[in-house]
């Protein structure tokens, strides 16, 4: 019986291993789809607990006024008034309305084109101030009430040149050594005992192979690393969740959110993150989040 124990830990140290060695890589702009006949490390070994939410599923992308046909009757303000965005949508439209709620003082973050909890909280307080229904759902009368008080955001503040404003972090990210990781602001925060030392812009895996949210571990580092699926460079990655690590990536140094990883957290600031790898240890807490 020891002796089987033993083989049956071996074995299960080289899934581990294996598993890590499924690091992802920058996914090309391709049609939706198209990297699902790729292997995906965030397809393996998922549980319900680090399966991402369903919130991580973008909506039509379409501006266009047909594209508020399609809001699901549960995102109306109410019965008879239907949302043009929603909590969960994810498009250029939202893009914009996240401009111009920060033009009006009502948002802090940069634009990210997601609606998520920070984008219905800043709707519901402007609906209140305004006198319209506060649902945090934009229907036509939001809508045009913002486009009336505010102005037609530029390139600069559709897209800002310079770095996301971090998050209110998470509860869980507030003892400890953490990598505090939010989806919504796309920001990695590095705190310690609830302060944050650092802070750096991220962007993260595409629909089709998500990032994994949850509470987890750095499992193991690797200065100088290459996926071994995708056969790309990794530097500076710290493995968190299977095959998914926080990694430098020259893909999105030089394109920025047109592009997206295969499921890790990606980096686009080498030097910052260089300084991360190097106060990071094995055991410290990562925490991804919306």
């Amino acid at each position: 019986m020891h002796r089987q124990r033993v083989i049956v830990r071996t074995l299960g140290v080289a899934t581990a291993v294996a598993l890590a060695a499924t690091a992802c890589g920058p996914q090309k702009t391709e049609p939706a789809g198209s990297a699902s006949s790729v292997p995906s490390a965030s397809a393996a070994g998922s549980t319900p607990e680090s399966s991402p939410s369903t919130e991580n599923k973008p909506a039509d992308a379409s501006p266009s006024p047909s594209a508020s046909q399609s809001a699901s009757p549960s995102a109306s303000a109410s019965p008879t008034v239907k949302a043009i965005m929603a909590n969960g949508d994810e498009s250029e439209q939202v893009r914009e309305l996240q401009a111009r709620l920060k033009q009006l003082k009502y948002m802090t973050v940069a634009p990210t084109g997601f609606y998520g909890s920070k984008t219905t909280a800043a709707v519901k307080a402007f609906q209140t101030k305004n006198g319209l229904t506060a649902s945090g759902a934009v229907d036509e009368a939001t809508w045009k009430k913002i486009q009336s008080l505010s102005k037609k955001p530029t390139a600069d503040e559709l897209r800002p040149p310079t770095v996301n404003e971090v998050d209110a972090p998470d509860p869980r990210c507030m003892t400890g050594r953490v990598m505090c990781i939010s989806k919504e602001s796309r920001t990695l925060a590095w705190m310690i005992d609830g302060k944050i030392v650092s802070t750096m812009d991220v962007r993260f895996g595409s629909e089709n192979t998500p990032t994994r949210e949850g509470e987890f571990k750095v499992e193991w580092k690797a200065k100088d690393w290459t996926s071994t699926i995708y056969h790309t460079p990794m530097p500076y990655s710290m493995f968190f969740s299977q095959g998914q690590a926080v990694h430098y990536s020259a893909d999105f140094a030089a394109r920025g959110y047109a592009g997206a990883s295969h499921g890790c957290v990606n980096v686009r600031d080498k030097g910052k993150l260089a300084t991360l790898f190097e106060q990071v240890h094995v055991g410290d807490k990562v925490v991804v989040y919306w």
